[in-house]
């Protein structure tokens, strides 16, 4: 929001209207009236200049301090009214928005024609800080009428990008950008660069309100670079990228940001953005399961908005105290009474989804407390959201109905709801371009899914079953795959974070200082993530497959599908044309042997010793092996199994089981990947051998498969560059990549391969545009990847199966280099015979593990750490 200005040509009137433009500048010039003058008019407009420009550099004590010596000095009424509207601007900043609209109202009278204008804007700010949204919109109305009727183009802008601003909010499902498109131009056309900032980044505020996150991001982006141009900072607009972030939802970025924000308001004193920083804290902490540090956020937010007079802002942080509490395990009355009246109270301040998701918990509770008939009137109110807002919103009206129908006993009217708003959100997915985006972005349809799922359960139908599973899992890659931006600050970034990378190593490796290396690498990650994540999606979605689908191409091949369901970890198995359900015991269980597996098997690797560690190894494999194959073992036959992991088991070294070793094993996010990547044909270009740095294994390795393939392209030494393997993997039949390896769990599309100019991203991967038909990643964890809410996964195997690659052998442990080469040709040579990439695989580690090339422990652990993923 903006506070409004005058327009006279006096030096101290000059340094005003600099303020918005350069407000440093217009201190210096406010000061130098200030040395040369004693008139008190123009001393009191120059303390005003002051004021003002200390408020754009987030220093509210000094603009406080400015404003109140700006009303004593002025000895003309409408001067000091002009002083006491802008001190009520910056009182509202602080949160003391009773005093701010005492100010503002001791001005009205004072002031006509434009002025008057102004000051009813200025008015129309405070109101709007405290809530009061239609009194707000009502003095923006009056001002942008008196502002057209006087010709001040100045108080048009800001006023027309208030009003934007705020029927963002109020209309979050319609596009409100013609005030705000028409502020910025003004501004513009003013030069008052600062405000045509704001109102641009006013506009991505706007198109994330309504949905358009890809738009708001390249916004947001574009209008950052601005505002570094100008070095003004703008602590309070984290709070909107925070608003954006938790809407994909990017849970763990929202929730740095608004530890940030918190940190960054305290320190300037901005109370007000300070109180809506602690609710952005608790609402993230609660989405991400800490409900006892979103109950101490939301609290303090809530007293801070009761001492600022925000009263709308106070009943929002209740909500979230409220539901933080209900995640804590309260199931009152008391609190049952709460949840109601805070959802009224939310409904009648604006607050319509935060309304909805509350009565939603209101009627869980309800019917914990034995009250069906509240619970069904309460979920009959959220289920109206279904018709109107962002796509979120309405599949949560979607969900409320589903819920209601099941509470009324109608199953079969339930799953269509929940089918409804499934579709809703995939309309929303299919509007997100970047990979990362559509990946987090798989939270939203946790809860029909599984209620979906938990219906079809009920009624023991696997191949529903199935469909509910398939129909939330990894729907990032049931879309076309949309490349990155072909920005050129977007390939800068990409080659200074690898120079910037490979620096960083070296000095590790000698021991030098990495604090400032590590900064500049942290930015440039910064800066590639929000380039990446603007390109906007075409909208195509691939069908769910039906077991008819899968059976046709399965043949002879059993598809596994592992589903979590509440505690249980349950199993759709499919074969000849037929699915069949089984239960596979406790999910806890098996997560726990997964994590005993894996790590007794980097133990073989790491240690000298071996017994100790292959006995536990053994012990954890045939415990897992029991539980998750046991009740289906029979059904399987010695068939070629194709297996859909869910969570911690996408990361499982399948060949280290019992009933997986010898066999043809195909891991898929998906039985739709699965069936989209067994349709696709390879391209015919030439194979291609890649060696990695500061791996002397590498470049014998790639020696040796030269020989095995001929005609091959072998890129290494410092011909391995980054530029040149990707140039040489678009549109090859076969890739195999020997380099050194790393996961990047906190990012996996920062995951890299060792290359001789630096590391690899799978940020760069995903601009091949004709992708290998097979690659072969002699790395380690290359095939590790980050799971999301909704079995979503991200690293190298979902970028290059999303892009078009058939088949990936990957591993998801580290292993030693100097024991992967002769596995990886005895690989190549199979499949050069004609076996598939997971036959070939299956038969080189068998082979490979009876030939005592090392260590017993080290070369099980070597061969079980490859996986084959996708189309096997």
């Amino acid at each position: 929001m903006a506070d409004a200005e005058p327009a006279d040509v006096d030096p101290a009137q000059a340094a005003v209207e600099a303020v918005q433009r350069a407000p440093r500048e217009a201190i210096a010039a406010a000061r130098a009236v200030l040395a040369a003058s004693t008139e008190p008019g123009r001393r009191s407009t120059a303390e005003r200049a002051i004021g003002l420009a200390l408020r754009e550099l987030n220093d509210l004590p000094g603009a406080l301090r400015h404003l109140r010596r700006a009303v004593r000095y002025a000895d003309d009424p409408r001067l000091r009214a002009l002083a006491r509207m802008s001190l009520g601007y910056v009182l509202a900043n602080a949160g003391r928005t009773t005093a701010a609209l005492r100010e503002v109202t001791l001005a009205l009278p004072l002031l006509t024609g434009a002025d008057a204008g102004r000051a009813r804007m200025q008015r129309g700010v405070v109101l709007h800080y405290r809530g009061r949204f239609d009194e707000a919109v009502r003095d923006y109305d009056v001002a942008v009428e008196i502002a057209q009727r006087e010709g001040d183009l100045l108080l048009e802008a800001r006023a027309r990008n208030n009003r934007g601003l705020l029927n963002a909010h109020r209309q979050p499902g319609r596009s409100t950008d013609g005030d705000l498109l028409r502020a910025a131009a003004a501004f513009g056309g003013l030069g008052l660069d600062l405000a045509a900032a704001d109102a641009r980044w006013n506009s991505g505020i706007a198109a994330g309100q309504r949905g358009d996150v890809a738009g708001a991001l390249r916004c947001f982006a574009s209008v950052d670079a601005e505002y570094r141009r100008l070095a003004v900072p703008r602590p309070a607009l984290l709070l909107d990228r925070f608003e954006l972030l938790l809407s994909v939802p990017l849970l763990d970025e929202a929730v740095g940001v608004a530890a940030t924000a918190v940190a960054e308001l305290r320190r300037l004193g901005l109370a007000s953005d300070l109180a809506e920083a602690l609710l952005a804290q608790a609402r993230a902490a609660l989405l991400a399961g800490d409900p006892a540090t979103a109950a101490d956020a939301a609290a303090s937010a809530r007293t801070r908005f009761h001492r600022q007079g925000r009263r709308s802002w106070a009943t929002f942080a209740r909500h979230v105290e409220l539901r933080a509490a209900y995640a804590q395990g309260r199931r009152t009355p008391v609190l049952l009474a709460a949840l109601i009246r805070t959802a009224d109270q939310l409904d009648a301040t604006g607050w319509r989804s935060p309304a909805s998701t509350t009565r939603i918990e209101a009627a869980r509770l309800a019917v914990a407390l034995g009250r069906p008939g509240r619970a069904a009137q309460l979920l009959e109110v959220a289920a109206s959201a279904r018709r109107v807002g962002t796509a979120p919103r309405r599949a949560q009206g979607w969900y409320a109905l589903a819920l209601r129908r099941r509470l009324a006993g109608d199953e079969s009217g339930a799953a269509r709801a929940l089918r409804r708003g499934l579709a809703v959100l995939d309309g929303h997915r299919a509007s997100l371009g970047a990979t990362e985006l559509r990946t987090h972005s798989g939270a939203y349809g946790h809860e029909l899914a599984a209620e979906g799922l938990d219906i079809a359960v009920g009624r023991a139908a696997p191949a529903a079953v199935l469909r509910w599973a398939e129909r939330w899992r990894a729907n990032a890659l049931r879309m076309r795959p949309v490349s990155p931006p072909q920005d050129p600050g977007l390939a800068a970034a990409l080659a200074e974070l690898r120079m910037v990378s490979a620096a960083l190593e070296d000095a590790l490796l000698t021991g030098h200082p990495v604090q400032v290396l590590r900064r500049h690498q942290a930015r440039l990650e910064q800066r590639i993530r929000e380039l990446s994540r603007g390109v906007a999606g075409d909208g195509e979605l691939l069908a769910t497959p039906t077991v008819r689908d899968l059976a046709a191409a399965l043949g002879d091949t059993v598809l596994l599908e592992l589903v979590t369901h509440g505690p249980r970890l349950r199993a759709v198995l499919v074969r000849d044309g037929r699915a069949e359900l089984f239960d596979l015991g406790r999910l806890d269980q098996v997560e726990r042997l997964v994590r005993l597996h894996r790590f007794g098997l980097r133990r073989l690797v790491t240690t000298a010793d071996h017994s100790d560690a292959r006995a536990g190894v053994d012990r954890a494999a045939d415990d897992l092996d029991r539980l998750v194959f046991g009740p289906v073992r029979a059904r399987l036959a010695d068939r070629p199994l194709v297996i859909v992991p869910v969570g911690a088991l996408h990361s499982v070294p399948w060949s280290g089981l019992a009933t997986c070793a010898g066999r043809s094993v195909t891991v898929a996010p998906s039985a739709t990947a699965w069936l989209r990547a067994a349709g696709r044909s390879a391209p015919a270009g030439p194979a291609v051998l890649v060696a990695g740095p500061r791996l002397s294994a590498a470049e014998t390795e790639v020696g040796q498969l030269a020989a095995v393939l001929p005609g091959s392209v072998s890129l290494t030494g410092a011909g391995a560059r980054a530029d040149a393997v990707t140039g040489a993997l678009n549109g090859s039949r076969l890739a195999h990549v020997a380099a050194h390896g790393r996961f990047r769990a906190d990012n996996p599309l920062f995951s890299t391969l060792e290359l001789a100019d630096g590391p690899l991203t799978a940020y760069e991967l995903e601009r091949l545009t004709s992708p290998p038909g097979c690659v072969v990643l002699s790395a380690c964890d290359s095939g590790l990847a980050g799971v999301r809410p909704g079995d979503e996964v991200m690293g190298f195997s979902a970028v290059l199966l999303a892009l078009g690659t058939r088949s990936l052998v990957a591993t998801v442990l580290p292993v030693p280099a100097d024991l992967t080469t002769t596995l990886m040709v005895d690989l190549h040579r199979r499949m050069c015979a004609g076996a598939s990439p997971a036959l070939a695989l299956a038969q080189a580690q068998a082979a490979f593990a009876g030939s005592g090339a090392g260590p017993a422990g080290a070369v099980h652990a070597t061969a079980a750490a490859f996986v084959c993923f996708g189309a096997g």
